[in-house]
């Protein structure tokens, strides 16, 4: 059962897509607004929180303080309370189970036992939402009444499955061959390299550098021809520059952001001074959208949406303030504390939340201040781009993610969870944010693997693409400056083959399992609570997994480890993909087990009465053979196969039962 309750007047999302009465006071927790909106409930001693999508730490979200604010920064420590995502949906699970989705697009404070260790307390800035309850008998029963709440999610093409290799510094067409070539030598699997900000001229969306790629259409022939997709990036700010028809367009017809005095806001980001579509005004969001046939023309079929919180580098206004300050501190005999308030200023001069209270939107004829609607923004851009490869071509899947979004954006596009850095603390979020993000509707979904900033290692590159292979995005990217983190850069090469051999021998299974969560409004992860919430010890493991119906996962992901100790609520079959291509199979009784897993395997466990399919190995997605694959698991399961032709939106209802004697 669902329940709405509206407060002031809510701006319109578009998050959800039932239209539901709104009624007058919620029978769970106090809810006050005196002061802004605050909804407080006491918890129980055994109540688990879930949800919050992209967020720091655990599965379970009890203890700690978390602000639903789009933020562009990379490093991800354990005290950091916003991340790039604004994902408003918790879950309550104990004695009384309750969802609440807090459908308001500016920040958000989930005090979740934080200030007091019983109290959940949300806050927001004013009492202008719709709130959500959502009850049901189990977390899961919840989660999944809330995703038709919200609506379909995304089905990207089938090729997307596939294993992407990224670096920001290609920047030749040069440097794309050399990684061809260096994939194919080692017959390493390759679907789809990824074009960083280096494609444009000038960083300047939707245009290419005519140096290095003057005969762009026939390059992008030339990769294909190698089974090869180029994804470019397309960044937030529009450069401001005479002559440039994307910049005089906007100006033009009023489609940027402005200041309250009706000009034209100015922040920098990657071409220095650029201007933000207005992609909350309709005719602003098309006209955006429209851009994307300029690549779509030349034969791409995929993009990723970048620096769209918005980031913002610095802006005329903060530097003119940064310049105040600093004469001032060069005028005076400064005391530590005027060196430390300097060097914070000059720190906080990106993404200062002062910068995003000078600038609007223009909304069915209403001025909104940006930081009102700042969560908004991310999701908006994706719906651009989502709404103009509809226009360009309606019944075709375009490979589409994000790095900024809001609850509302899973059904346009995926995420990927941003600049992350080469560190295992970070494989480990990477593991437990998955079911989460699925909570949210967000499926299309994967990580850097490896990190993309600071220096990754062999083994720890090994770790994380081991557990890439059963995320929909398994993509390797790294920022110029690092380590180099292709496959073929470390020793003894072919055993990344035989790692990325294990993820097309699985596409079969893996890609069958998201249709079917995306087409039942289901997970594709889920944490091993909301499958065997009776069992103590599985309500409490937040670094094993779900996927789908069949498997259990559970990566190894410490420095120097052997192998590690998985816990099995069920007696389950344990397949071990060996380095040499072969898999041995073993059966496991419930309890805890260690296992040893070496750099070049995989291990998953098959769930009693199941089966899952695997494939021959392939070197990419389209030559992958499923007319033999061999069933893995229990005598006499079944297993219900899920085909399409990946490329068009007429998704088969019906599935091919493979049965095993």
């Amino acid at each position: 059962m669902i329940k709405k309750y509206t407060y002031g007047t809510p701006f319109e999302t578009e998050a959800v897509v039932v239209d539901i009465k709104a009624e007058s006071t919620p029978e769970y927790g106090t809810v006050s607004c005196e002061n802004g909106f605050c909804f407080e409930y006491q918890m129980e001693k055994q109540d688990t929180v879930f949800g919050l999508g992209e967020s720091n730490r655990g599965i379970n979200k009890r203890g700690y303080l978390y602000i639903s604010n789009c933020t562009d920064d990379p490093e991800h420590m354990e005290h950091k309370v916003s991340l790039y995502g604004a994902h408003n949906f918790i879950v309550v699970s104990g004695k009384k189970s309750f969802g609440l989705f807090v459908d308001y697009p500016a920040t958000v404070c989930f005090d979740i036992g934080y200030t007091h260790s019983d109290i959940l307390k949300i806050t927001c800035d004013d009492d202008n939402l719709n709130l959500y309850v959502i009850e049901g008998e189990s977390a899961y029963v919840i989660v999944k009444q809330f995703r038709r709440l919200i609506g379909k999610s995304y089905i990207p093409p089938k090729f997307a499955f596939g294993y992407a290799q990224s670096r920001w510094g290609y920047v030749t067409k040069e440097d794309y061959r050399e990684v061809v070539r260096e994939y194919q030598k080692y017959h390493i699997p390759l679907d789809m390299i990824y074009m960083d900000i280096d494609y444009m001229q000038d960083f300047k969306d939707f245009t290419l550098n005519q140096q290095n790629f003057n005969d762009f259409t026939e390059f992008v022939k030339e990769m294909k021809q190698n089974h090869i997709r180029l994804i470019p990036i397309i960044d937030a700010g529009v450069k401001i520059e005479k002559g440039y028809s994307v910049y005089e367009e906007g100006v033009k017809n009023n489609y940027f952001c402005k200041r309250e005095d009706g000009s034209d806001f100015v922040g920098a980001v990657w071409p220095n001074d650029t201007h933000f579509p207005d992609v909350l005004n309709k005719e602003a969001r098309k006209w955006f959208g429209s851009h994307y046939k300029v690549l779509t023309e030349q034969g791409i079929e995929g993009f990723w949406n970048d620096m769209n919180e918005p980031a913002i580098f610095y802006t005329p206004e903060g530097i003119q303030k940064l310049k105040g300050n600093m004469k001032e501190f060069i005028d005076k005999e400064p005391t530590k504390e005027d060196v430390w308030a300097m060097r914070d200023e000059l720190r906080y001069l990106s993404n200062n939340p002062s910068d995003y209270k000078i600038f609007y939107h223009h909304v069915d004829g209403k001025k909104i201040r940006h930081d009102k609607v700042h969560n908004l923004y991310g999701y908006n851009m994706t719906r651009a781009a989502a709404e103009g490869l509809e226009e360009i071509e309606n019944h075709k899947r375009y490979l589409l993610f994000s790095r900024s979004s809001y609850i509302g954006m899973h059904r346009y596009g995926g995420i990927w969870t941003g600049d992350n850095m080469s560190w295992w603390s970070h494989l480990l979020l990477n593991i437990k944010m998955m079911p989460s993000l699925n909570m949210c509707g967000f499926l299309y979904v994967g990580a850097d693997l490896g990190g993309f900033g600071a220096d990754t290692t062999r083994e720890l590159l090994f770790r994380w693409l081991a557990f890439g292979i059963f995320t929909p995005l398994m993509r390797n990217h790294s920022a110029g400056g690092t380590r180099r983190q292709e496959c073929y850069q470390f020793e003894r090469t072919e055993e990344f083959k035989n790692l990325i051999d294990v993820r097309y021998r699985l596409i079969p299974y893996l890609y069958s399992e998201y249709m079917k969560a995306a087409l039942q409004d289901d997970m594709y992860f889920k944490p091993l609570a909301f499958v065997y919430p009776e069992d103590e010890i599985a309500r409490e493991i937040e670094d094993q997994l779900l996927i789908g119906n069949e498997i259990m996962i559970a990566p190894v992901y410490t420095q120097n480890a052997k192998g590690r100790c998985v816990y099995l609520p069920e007696q389950m079959m344990m397949l071990k993909f060996l380095g040499n291509g072969t898999i041995a199979v073993d059966t496991l009784e419930k309890g805890y087990h260690y296992v040893n897993v070496d750099l070049n395997e995989v291990v998953l466990f098959v769930r009693k009465g199941c089966c899952i399919p695997v494939a021959e190995a392939a070197e990419c997605v389209e030559k992958i053979n499923t007319k033999n694959m061999v069933l893995y698991g229990y005598s006499e399961s079944e297993y219900f196969l899920y085909e399409d032709d990946g490329v068009t939106k007429e998704y088969q209802k019906d599935c091919k039962v493979l049965k095993k004697g």
